[in-house]
Parts: structure tokens; sequence; C-alpha cells
């Protein structure tokens, strides 16, 4: 019994440094994660039984497992498209294709639903307010809405893509430790979040239904929202998603050096600058993955399994103690995507013990974590969002108004245990 709960030391080690450092440096964004996998990686072969070659071999066959080299390609792949995409202008294309689409009575309702979309094509929740926040800002300023609210459309919409894009890396691991495709994940999924999303644009219509459209619009160049839209539909058809994002970067690069936003040698780099843009992510799901392979071979994942599920006879109370795993390591972490990486080989085993459905169980787990990432104070997408507003108005702006405005994530959480607590036998 003394020696399971050693082998979980490298975890609880994790968050240790994780909560320390993040208080000793006051800014919870800006930790270096891959810092404290790191030393908890290091600290969990050293306790290890064995020789250490062999532990070292165990750490390294569970970093380069198949699973895990998959969802690496996926990641890279990702970041070329995103990088790529982001220098042909795409973003503010999207921008402005959707606010000038949108009907402008329906003004935050807009806004929502265009960081809705926006974060689907990009599948990155903070990219999705770096590129809005300030045209909320200036809609808000001529309109005279409440600055936070309007910060806090644009984050509680930018989790609706987090939770649902392909390309979004929560999607891409909760599927992928859950053994089940996207598309499939992405059915289950939306038919979890598609009330919620009604419900909170039908209370921004009610909140916003006077006030008036803004004004000076970009010009819509909607030829560079071609390989956003493109990338959405292949996926989901149910496409490969590696095929879908080699067929997306191809995009940009044809319509890039066609629209002459830049030539080969700049869609190369906007590649690479995307690319290496998802090194931090890719040598955190590394070093986690070696780390839980030793917890794993100590007995640390079995025991887990034990203590959540000891006391449980349903798969209800699976799920539940589930759901009640991402919530506990994402307010340690602040991080929806370091969550995923610790708890989705643990919620697979959950999974397989009690016969529960992959693509539920994926949907659980990445909603889950978008609900609880969305509503902290210090998580990266409110800091996002409140130091664009500060900085765009001279003031302040202070993450804690943000969050009583967060209607989206504060539904993610209500329907996920609904869902829970009403499922079917």
């Amino acid at each position: 019994m003394k020696r399971k709960w050693f082998s979980l030391s490298p975890l609880l080690l994790f968050l240790v440094l994780y909560l320390a450092t993040s208080l000793i440096a006051g800014d919870f964004y800006k930790v270096p994660i891959s810092v404290a996998f790191l030393v908890s990686a290091v600290y969990a072969i050293a306790i290890s039984p064995g020789s250490l070659a062999d532990r070292i071999e165990t750490f390294s066959k569970g970093a380069g497992s198949t699973q895990m080299m998959l969802m690496l390609w996926i990641f890279i792949l990702a970041g070329a498209f995103a990088g790529s995409a982001r220098a042909m202008g795409a973003v503010d294309a999207t921008v402005s294709l959707t606010l000038s689409a949108l009907p402008a009575s329906l003004l935050l309702p807009s806004v929502f639903l265009a960081s809705c979309f926006i974060s689907l094509a990009i599948g990155t929740s903070c990219g999705t307010i770096a590129a809005l926040t300030p045209v909320a800002v200036g809609i808000a300023q001529q309109t005279g809405t409440d600055l936070p609210l309007m910060c806090a459309i644009v984050v509680g919409g930018a989790f609706f893509g987090d939770n649902l894009s392909f390309i979004s890396d929560t999607t891409i691991i909760a599927t992928q430790t859950q053994g089940c495709r996207m598309s499939d994940k992405f059915r289950t999924n939306f038919r979890l979040v598609l009330p919620v999303a009604i419900a909170v644009v039908i209370l921004y219509y009610f909140i916003g239904r006077d006030l008036t459209a803004p004004q000076n619009i970009p010009t819509v160049e909607w030829w560079k929202v071609l390989p956003y839209v493109t990338v959405i539909v292949l996926a989901v058809l149910g496409m490969n998603v590696t095929v879908v994002l080699l067929i997306g970067v191809a995009l940009t690069g044809i319509v890039g050096v066609w629209d002459s936003s830049y030539d080969l040698w700049g869609w190369a780099a906007s590649l690479s600058s995307g690319m290496m843009g998802m090194s931090e992510l890719i040598i955190v799901t590394l070093l986690a993955a070696g780390m839980l392979a030793m917890i794993k071979s100590n007995g640390g994942i079995d025991y887990i399994i034990y203590l959540l599920t000891r006391r449980i006879s349903s798969a209800r109370g699976a799920e539940l103690s589930v759901a009640g795993l991402v919530a506990l390591i994402d307010i340690c972490t602040a991080n929806n995507t370091v969550t995923l990486i610790t708890a989705g080989p643990i919620a697979h085993n959950i999974s397989r013990k009690f016969n529960l459905d992959p693509r539920r169980m994926a949907s659980i787990l990445d909603t889950a974590s978008c609900s609880i990432q969305g509503l902290l104070p210090y998580g990266a997408q409110v800091l996002i969002a409140a130091g664009l507003a500060g900085e765009a108005i001279g003031l302040t702006v202070s993450p804690s108004d943000i969050i009583r405005h967060l209607y989206y994530p504060m539904g993610l959480g209500v329907i996920v245990i609904l869902s829970i607590l009403l499922r079917k036998k």
C-alpha cells in the first residue's frame, strides 16, 4: 500500500512545483510547465525500482508509444496549418467575414457566434481571444457595452471551438487517449453543448437587444477563409485528421502565394514558425507520457483507479469520478491541455473497467476541462482577455470581473453534471 502511494509522488511533485512557482512568479500563464514536468519525470525515473537502463527504457516506451507519436504528428501539422493561415491573414479575414455576415440587431449574440466560429476554425481559444478581443473592445466602446461582459462573450465563445475543433489540442488529446475518432467525438460532444450554446445566445440577445452595430468593419477577403472552411468540412465528413491538416496546409500555401500574402519562402517560414510554436506542448506531452508510464509500471495508475472506483458500482459514478479528477487537476495546473494529458490515460482505464463509450468519455473529459479552465481567474484565456482589454483602454481590467459574465463555461459545467446524473443505463 505504501509503495503504491509512493508511486504517485511524481504526479504530486509536479502539482506542488507548478503551484509553488506560479505563486512565486505571480503569473500562472507564464510559468514554464515543461520545467516542472522535467523535474518530476527525472524524479519518477530515480525512485523506480530496477536498473537505470530498464527505467529509462520504460520511460522512453511510454513517451514514444504509437498513440503518443500520432498525437505529436497531429500537433506538428496543426501548428503548421495555424502558422501559415495566420501569416496569410486568414484570422483577420475570418473575423471580418463573421462580423459582417451577422445581423446588426444581434450584436452580443453575433460576437459570441463569431468567437465560436473562429475558435472552431483555428482550434485554439487563446488564439481566438487574441484575435477577437481588440475588435470586441472597440465594439464595447462604440456601443457603451460593459467591457468585462464583452470580454466574457469572446472568452466563452472561444471555449466552444476549443471544445469541438478538430485541430484543438484538447480534442486531439481527448480522442487519442480514449481511442475514438474525432468525427465521432464531435457528434457526441456537439449534442451535449448545443443546448448550452443556444441558451447563451438567447441570453445575450436579451442583454444587448437595444445596442447598435459597430462601424468601419474591415473589407472581407473571403478567399482567405477557404482553408478554414475546407478543414472543418473535411473533418466533419470523417476524413483522417492528418490528411485534413495536410490539405489545409497546402491550401494556405496556394491561397497565400496567389494573393501575394507571402512568397514560397515566406510560406515555408510561416510553417516553421507554426510548428515551433507547438514545441513546448510537444515537450510537455513527451515528458508527461513518460512520467505516467513510470507511475503505471509502479502500480500507481491502478491504485488511482482503485481509489476512484472502490465505492462505485455504476457507470454514472465512474463518469462523475472522471469529471471530478479533471476538475481537480485543472484547478491545480490552470492548463486544460496538461489536465487532459494527465487524466486521459486514467480515464481510459476507468472507461474500460466499466465498459463505457469512449466517445462519451472523450466528450466528458474535454467539456469538463473547458468548463473549469474557463472559470479560473488565473487561467491563460481570462488573463489574455483582461490584458488585451486593459491595454486597449489604458486601464486595468480585473479577471474577476470577466469571470462573473462567463455564462458559457458555467453552462458547460452544469450540462456535464446533468448529462451524467440523468444518463440512461
